[in-house]
């Protein structure tokens, strides 16, 4: 597995976030919106312009979706109220969920039920004329994961919609954290739908977002899409707003290498992938440090050594 060293890490932290756009050493496509509100409408936009198209065409779109971020919602419901947008013809995966320690589905008023969340928030607003078939809203359970490849399997999937994790996971295809059981490229690259027990650090992560850091009320397991389900899409754009805990793996996914350490680092291999952060994501806390001197460290691998930021 390719290890990613403190001496990279660093350098790639030290770039302003003013300069992520078009840097030279850039390995995905980087866009920077000011804010969460100009980031929701930039995703809602994007899958909006892929529906439209196939529209036109009389055809199908396939689209793989987040649950978030959820500044996404409103504008997506305000184009396609305002434009008369049929979403007949659209066909929506569900792309992860949370489940409990047993491997069920969570109550839909739980705050990480991802289904419940969209219910309320995603097609909620929409007229029910406009609206997605209820047939064409493909869950993810525990217990369907055989039906939902089946599924996508038929036909090509026009979009992947996402977002990523504190460790750069797309869906839940999180870092492999098993200690005697460590995960290669090429296996997550060809990772399918499974349920799986959630990394601590991700329990962490999401604990300190919405529970106030009560870790006892994260569910302990989901069920995902694979990173080959993921990345079998025409175009994937991966948006995030919320900031610090998005900020490090952003600058991996930029500058890094592919390594199952972070899997956003897989989207440099697809022909058409592009990131998206508001200017608190595409921040880092590292490159507002000027005077902090990386020689005082000593790298893991090459011993002490001084970065030369990228600028």
């Amino acid at each position: 597995m390719v290890t990613i060293t403190l001496n990279e890490l660093y350098t790639w932290c030290r770039v302003p976030a003013s300069f992520l756009v078009g840097h030279p050493d850039l390995r995905i496509p980087f866009r920077l919106c000011r804010d969460s509100a100009e980031l929701g409408e930039t995703m809602a936009e994007e899958l909006c312009a892929v529906i439209r198209e196939n529209n036109r065409n009389e055809r199908e779109t396939r689209a793989i979706i987040p649950c978030g971020p959820g500044s996404y919602y409103r504008p997506f419901a305000e184009i396609v109220n305002r434009e008369r947008l049929s979403l007949k013809r659209l066909v929506v995966f569900h792309m992860d969920e949370c489940l409990d320690w047993q491997g069920h589905e969570l109550p839909r008023q739980h705050p990480y039920s991802f289904r419940g969340t969209m219910e309320k928030d995603f097609y909620g607003p929409i007229d029910p004329a406009l609206a997605v078939k209820p047939g064409n809203r493909v869950w993810l359970t525990g217990e369907n994961i055989r039906e939902v490849g089946e599924k996508i399997r038929e036909s090509p999937i026009d979009i992947t919609l996402g977002g990523w994790g504190q460790d750069g996971h797309v869906a839940y295809n999180q870092a492999r954290r098993q200690t005697y059981d460590l995960l290669s490229i090429e296996e997550l690259r060809n990772s399918t739908i499974r349920i799986q027990e959630n990394n601590p650090d991700t329990i962490l992560a999401l604990a300190h977002r919405t529970f106030g850091a009560a870790y006892q009320f994260v569910p302990p397991m989901s069920v995902t899409l694979g990173m080959r389900e993921c990345l079998s899409a025409k175009k994937i754009r991966l948006f995030s707003d919320t900031g610090a805990w998005k900020q490090t793996a952003l600058r991996v996914a930029l500058f890094g290498p592919v390594t199952p350490e972070y899997p956003i680092t897989l989207l440099q291999e697809h022909p058409d992938a592009m990131l998206t952060a508001d200017l608190a994501t595409a921040d880092h806390p590292i490159s507002n440090h000027p005077e902090w001197v990386f020689s005082e460290l000593k790298d893991r691998s090459e011993g002490p050594k001084a970065a030369t930021p990228l600028q």
